[in-house]
């Protein structure tokens, strides 16, 4: 692969050595590097744990490069390593940066690839699974909900003057954009479109907003939060923004608590207002969760195009299609009162013959999970994630087999309770406000049918 100026982008060895030339050349010390070792690869981004000494001493550092040969915007990875140099300025807990490709020609920059920085290295853990159950960090989960307050008080602080590629976004036209040009007709989503557009709070403030603030994007040791990372979504806006997207469930990854799986509302809110003397109200930052949750459905959908139109091909983004259903779920809970749904079972399966011969895609399709469970599961880092996403993604396929003739004609029973033909009839018609009088009584049979879909994708995400 090369970058767009047709220069190959290096790997390996060859990373090796031209990040130590980088570094040597633009930083006083004496610098080496024993070894550059891939962590991650996402859709834009690869990041590296950086083997580095400094006069002798270890000095842990982490590259982030970006993805392919060209770069999503004109500044590249200097505008998200601008940010980062402010946000620690400000006292936000980020990591230090080391370097970026702008502090150097663009010979020398692309010697290590076409977008990127480096920084320390901040000792504790990312992985939201091991920080909400492991008991190493349960004194940190005790006052977490709290400094993600703090902390959200003082990035909403950070100076933006002379970061002229920062957008000022509305979230929910942008948001109603992504949906269209996904087709994505779910009556859920066009559901919560008009709640959320009835009831927009007023804007009281215009910050830094991080736009992706959550567990993953968080390092916590086992005193609590160590630093803030993954600032490519920074923009301008309702800063209140942050504090409902750290509310979402999808972000809570199991946890009991309401804010990142561990705290309060009124934790996190109380800690912020203290710290910024501006008052919060509630209301406002269930909008913005509201919002957050509808905003991750509609990326669950965008991620799933990536799979389906080979930019990326991965079962993970293919299994993300499912989680659409989740966010349904949770969105038409959030824009109305509570719903007492009773749970549909699905029915025992029907006494069949035993299959002879030909062997049926159910028969394929249990063969295919078992190998991937009994026999891949166990493998250590990507390779064993992917298999069990895929062994997931196939029990999923089980239970459609079994329910999904049934779930198909309750889905038509509802679109004809309002007069429609289908899932894309029923959301243009509640779209175009003619359905407004009933918006009530579609929200509870959107529900039991959201409940019906998850008895196939996620039976353990209903609230029971």
């Amino acid at each position: 692969m090369t970058t767009a100026e047709g220069l190959p982008i290096p790997d390996g060895d060859d990373l090796r050595r031209a990040l130590e030339a980088c570094l040597v050349a633009e930083l006083a010390g004496e610098i080496s590097i024993a070894s550059v070792t891939r962590l991650t690869g996402g859709a834009s981004r690869e990041t590296y744990a950086v083997a580095a000494s400094r006069n002798g001493e270890p000095w842990p550092l982490i590259l982030q490069r970006e993805r392919g040969g060209t770069r999503r915007r004109d500044e590249g990875m200097e505008a998200e390593a601008s940010v980062v140099r402010r946000a620690g300025e400000a006292g936000t807990p980020a990591p230090q940066v080391v370097l970026s490709h702008g502090q150097l020609s663009d010979d020398v920059a692309a010697t290590v690839g076409n977008s990127w920085f480096v920084t320390e290295a901040v000792p504790g853990e990312t992985i939201a699974r091991r920080l909400l159950r492991d008991d190493a960090y349960a004194a940190a989960r005790t006052g977490l909900a709290a400094e993600l307050g703090r902390a959200l008080a003082q990035l909403h602080t950070v100076a933006v003057d002379g970061l002229d590629w920062l957008e000022e976004i509305d979230q929910l036209a942008f948001y109603r954009d992504v949906a269209d040009e996904l087709e994505l007709a779910s009556p859920a989503f066009e559901l919560a479109f008009r709640w959320l557009e009835q009831h927009k709070p007023a804007q009281q403030r215009t910050t830094l907003v991080h736009g992706d603030f959550r567990l993953g994007n968080l390092i916590v040791d086992e005193t609590g939060l160590a630093a803030v990372i993954d600032w490519e979504l920074a923009h301008l806006g309702d800063p209140m923004e942050d504090l409902g997207w750290v509310c979402v469930r999808a972000w809570r990854f199991g946890g009991p608590g309401p804010v990142a799986g561990v705290g309060s509302y009124d934790e996190m809110i109380s800690a912020y207002m203290e710290a910024s003397g501006i008052a919060v109200d509630q209301d406002v930052v269930r909008w913005h969760e509201t919002l957050g949750t509808l905003k991750w459905g509609i990326m669950c959908g965008s991620q799933v195009e990536s799979h389906r139109t080979s930019v990326v091909r991965s079962v993970e983004l293919a299994a993300i299609g499912r989680r659409i259903a989740e966010q349904e779920y949770d969105v038409l809970r959030l824009i109305g009162e509570p719903i007492e749904t009773a749970i549909v079972e699905a029915a025992p399966p029907e006494d069949r013959p035993t299959p002879r011969g030909e062997t049926t895609a159910a028969e394929l399709v249990e063969a295919v999970r078992e190998f991937l469970t009994d026999h891949v599961m166990a493998s250590d880092g990507q390779l064993g994630f992917h298999a069990r996403v895929a062994a997931n993604a196939l029990g999923q396929v089980e239970r459609e087999i079994e329910s999904g003739p049934a779930l198909a004609e309750r889905s038509a029973d509802v679109w004809a309770m309002f007069g429609a033909t289908s899932a894309v009839d029923l959301a243009a018609s509640i779209r175009s406000g003619a359905l407004d009088g009933q918006a009530d009584q579609i929200r509870q049979a959107l529900v039991g049918l959201a409940e019906a879909k998850l008895e196939i994708t996620n039976p353990r995400w209903i609230d029971r």
